[in-house]
Parts: C-alpha cells; structure tokens; sequence
C-alpha cells in the first residue's frame, strides 16, 4: 500500500496543468496595477492612485453561488458558473459607489480536472474583464473524501475603492427619489435550492426538454448572471447623470422588498408597483410547477430585478433611457416618501440593518 500524497486522492500535477491551462484568462484580466503577475503566494495591486483621493475608502465584499454549481455539475458544464460568482461579489462593490479594483477566487473539488477547472476560472476572468476587475490570485483545494470527484464549490472575495464623499446610501435618499428598476437576466444566483426542490416534486431533470421554459431544463437555469459594474460606473462618471444616482441595491437573497429596504434611510417608505413588469418566463413555470403564485416567491428570487436604483427625480428620466439604450432594460417602479404612514405590511430594513420600509402592490403585468 502507497502512502503517497496521489495515493491518498490528491494530484498535484494536475494542479499544475490547472494553473498552466488558465494563466492567459487571468492575465487577460491584469492592467498596469497588478504586480508580479500569476502564482505567488499573495497577489500584489498598485493603489498609488489612492493618494489623489481626499479621503479614500476601500469596500469589500465575498460571496459564492450557492447551489446552482449542483446544475452546472449535472450539465457538466462550467464556463458561467464563473460569471456567476463575479456577479455576486463584484456587483455588491459597484452598490456603494466603488470602483472594483482586484478580485480572488477559492474553488475546493474532490478531484481536480484541469479542463474543469480552467473552464471556471475562465468564466471569472470574463466577469472580471467584463466589469474591469483584475483577477490577482486564488486557489483550487482538492479534497478527496469530504467531495466527490465530480463535486466543487466555488467563492470569491474582491477589493474596491470610493472616495468618502461619493459613497451612495441611505443617507443621500431624499423624499420624493424615484426608485428604477433594472431588468435581470433570470435567477441569477439565488433561490436555486427551492428551484431544485420544486424540479424534485415533479421528478423532471436537468438534461429534460421543457416547452414552457423553451429549452433544456438545465441549460435555462444556467442562464448567467448580468453584471452590472459596468453601465452603473458610466452613469456615476458621466457628468449629466453622475450626481443623480443617490443609493443602488443588489437584488440577491431575500428578495426585492427587503434588499431596496437596507439602503433606504429610517422614516422612508416606498410601494413598488408590480404591474410596472411582467417576470420573464423563468419564474412564471416554476412557481406554477411549485403550486405557488409569484407573490409566494417574493423573497426567494429576484422576478426579474436584479437591480434597483434609487434616482434624484429629475434626472429618473434620462437614467433609464441610459440604462437601456445600453442595453439593460430599466423602468420606475415607485417614488420614496417620509410622510407619516401605517407601515404594516412592508418590509422594513434586513440583515441587520435598521433601514427603510418597502412593500409590492397591485398585479404583475
């Protein structure tokens, strides 16, 4: 009997194929603030800019996906997953007004498949070039015998910067702000354990063909999650829209009601108008298949938003057009006010954040 490290489950030399195959993706990340490169032990970025700031602050955030990797692994596909996770962590950092600086990843596996593995990892480094995030460093763990050779998990943590005078919050919301919608791109990463949950109740599978959802069942529950870093830095830098946007909220777990309550301010209130979009399809078969309505589901997925904006009430007009002339479909939703009111019935702040209060009325068109 070998007692090897390779007996005992783990392949170094596959590691190291793994780091070969996805070097050229993660350097393709890597502007002129990274230093040293791929592969040592810390990755190095260059903040020297941060000395023209009056008073710079960093933001941080770190995430995973959840249980949407279980269908990526039934697919055996992996190349979104990694966009996925860019999404969850990068576009909490863009929620304050942030610049995403650098990012790092962690994938633990039963067993490393280099192919496997480099297939995720590229999916970050497109999230990350798609957001202009650098992707410095991370780490792939195999773990024979508490994974299966087919299992992983992935997580990511990155790094941002805004100066303390730009920071959006609770604290710029006004009476009368107008609350914008910006459209999702399906689930994203979220509530994918009711989603399995349901599938299971019916006995339907991942590689099963759905005419309700138009595709394999799978592959339109890996529909990638939207990001958007990217438009949401254009309206901040542009000079018309910039001083507009006074708080953002990342529609994740928990829903929209709860996650637009932690960025408004104590005292303020907004009802959002369900009949203002129509959740895409996605959400439609599934709460139908689960024997629930959409209201049911309201703080498990994201019907739909997948992030929301909270806008100066002369400039609403003119963001929405720049979201979606650029591509992200955006609308109003509601408008914020602080005049006294009965609040039973909304939701008011979430994760421990003593926040506004937020409910959804009327019918989805």
């Amino acid at each position: 009997m070998s007692n090897s490290y390779s007996a005992a489950g783990v392949d170094t030399a596959a590691g190291d194929l793994a780091v070969e195959l996805m070097k050229s993706a993660v350097s393709a990340t890597h502007g002129p603030g990274v230093v040293g490169g791929v592969g040592g032990f810390a990755g190095l970025f260059d903040v020297s800019f941060l000395k023209s700031f009056e008073r710079p602050l960093l933001a941080t955030s770190t995430d995973g996906v959840g249980t949407k990797v279980a269908i990526a692994q039934a697919l055996d596909k992996h190349d979104t997953i990694g966009l996925d996770l860019v999404g969850m962590v990068v576009d909490d950092i863009i929620v304050v007004g942030a610049k995403p600086l650098f990012m790092t990843d962690y994938i633990a596996c039963g067993k490393v498949v280099p192919e496997r593995i480099a297939a995720i990892v590229a999916g970050i480094a497109r999230g990350c070039s798609e957001t202009g995030t650098a992707l410095v460093g991370g780490e792939t763990a195999e773990h024979p015998g508490l994974l299966g050779p087919d299992d992983y998990d992935v997580a990511g943590a990155a790094v941002g910067a805004v100066e303390a005078d730009a920071l959006l919050g609770a604290h710029r919301v006004t009476d009368g702000d107008v609350v914008v919608a910006l459209e999702s791109s399906g689930l994203h990463s979220n509530g994918y354990s009711l989603v399995r949950h349901i599938l299971a109740g019916r006995d339907a599978g991942y590689t099963d063909h759905s005419d309700d959802l138009g595709g394999l069942i799978g592959e339109v529950l890996l529909e990638p999650t939207r990001l958007y870093t990217a438009p949401l830095l254009r309206l901040l830098d542009d000079p018309v829209t910039g001083d507009g946007v006074h708080a953002l909220s990342h529609v994740t777990g928990g829903g929209i009601a709860a996650n637009l309550a932690r960025v408004l301010p104590v005292g303020a209130w907004v009802e959002l108008e369900r009949g203002s979009w129509t959740p895409q399809p996605v959400f439609q078969v599934l709460a139908e298949w689960g024997g629930l309505s959409l209201a049911d589901t309201e703080g498990t997925w994201n019907l739909g938003i997948g992030m929301i904006a909270v806008v100066r009430a002369d400039k609403a007009a003119i963001i929405v057009d720049r979201l979606t002339s650029g591509g992200i479909p955006a609308w109003t939703l509601g408008v914020v006010s602080t005049a006294a009111r009965d609040l039973t019935g909304f939701e008011q702040g979430a994760k421990g954040v003593d926040g506004g209060a937020v409910r959804l009325v009327g019918a989805h068109a």
